[in-house]
């Protein structure tokens, strides 16, 4: 059987994974970093099983290129996002870790004195 915290961590973790392979390459340079944040989030959040996502990108690796702008890339991303699923939630991160875009769970919980029953 398939729990309420099992598919809320599912779609923590889909919706991580999509935002990375959708946004990783889009060009972005430090003036229009806080508007692609702002798309984002309010790209993801409209999807299904979504309570908060909060985007952040880090500035600092934001090198212009030859036509002043850079490509997003994923050790850019420091992302926060809750998914619910019934009385359920699931808070992951997408953040830098040893030099890699670690996609993490950072806890799950049910909402006390709430049941299915």
């Amino acid at each position: 059987m398939i729990t309420d915290r099992d598919h809320a961590v599912f779609e923590a973790g889909i919706k991580l994974g999509a935002l990375y392979h959708q946004w990783v390459g889009t060009p972005i340079s430090r003036n229009s970093a806080a508007s692609v944040e702002k798309a984002i989030e309010q790209a993801v959040i409209l999807q299904p099983f979504v309570e908060e996502i909060t985007v952040r990108l880090d500035h600092t690796l934001m090198t212009p290129n030859a036509f002043g702008y850079s490509e997003l890339s994923g050790l850019m991303f420091d992302v926060d996002i809750v998914t619910r699923v019934g009385f359920t939630y699931c808070r992951a991160r997408l953040a830098p870790k040893d030099g890699y875009p670690l996609m993490q769970i950072a806890e799950c919980n049910e909402i006390p004195g709430l049941s299915h029953h």
